[in-house]
C-alpha cells in the first residue's frame, strides 16, 4: 500500500507541478495586458498633449484630422487590450483554482502516507515488543530452569 500511495503522491505532485507552471503562465501573460494598456494609455496622453500644444501655435485641419484618426486608433487598441486584460485575469483566476485544487489531491494523499506511515510505525513496534518480551521470557525461563 505504501508504494501505492508513494506513486500516487509522485504523480499528484507531478500534476501540481504542472498547474502551478500554468497558473505563473497566465499570470505573466496577465501581468504584460496591464504593461500593454499602461503603455497604450501613456502614448495616448502623449500625443494628447501634441496634439494640445500644436492647438495653440495654430493647427491646420488635416493635421487635426490627422491626430483625431490616431486617436481613435489607440482607443481601439486600448479597448483591445482591455479585452485581453479581462480574458487574462479571468484565465489567471481559473489556472489558481486549477492549482488549489490539486495542491488539495496532493495535501490529502500526503495526509493519507502519514497516517500510513504512523500504522506501520505502530506495528513495528508492537512486532519489537513482543520480541522483548519474548527474550525476557526465555531469559526468565532459564534462569528459574536452573
Amino acid at each position: 500500500m505504501s508504494k501505492q500511495l508513494d506513486t500516487l503522491h509522485k504523480y499528484e505532485k507531478e500534476k501540481e507541478n504542472i498547474a502551478a507552471l500554468s497558473l505563473k503562465e497566465a499570470e505573466s501573460d496577465y501581468q504584460g495586458n496591464v504593461q500593454r494598456i499602461n503603455s497604450v494609455a501613456e502614448y495616448r496622453l502623449e500625443y494628447m498633449k501634441r496634439l494640445s500644444q500644436r492647438g495653440l501655435e495654430g493647427i491646420d485641419s488635416a493635421t487635426y484630422s490627422h491626430f483625431h484618426k490616431f486617436i481613435a486608433k489607440l482607443d481601439h487598441a486600448g479597448e483591445r487590450v482591455e479585452i485581453a486584460l479581462s480574458q487574462s485575469k479571468a484565465l489567471v483566476e481559473q489556472r489558481r483554482n486549477q492549482w488549489m485544487q490539486q495542491r488539495q489531491k496532493v495535501q490529502a494523499v500526503e495526509l493519507l502516507k502519514e497516517k500510513q506511515d504512523k500504522k506501520l510505525q505502530l506495528i513495528a513496534a508492537r512486532k519489537e515488543q513482543v520480541m522483548f518480551d519474548e527474550i525476557a521470557t526465555q531469559q526468565f525461563v532459564r534462569r528459574h530452569a536452573n
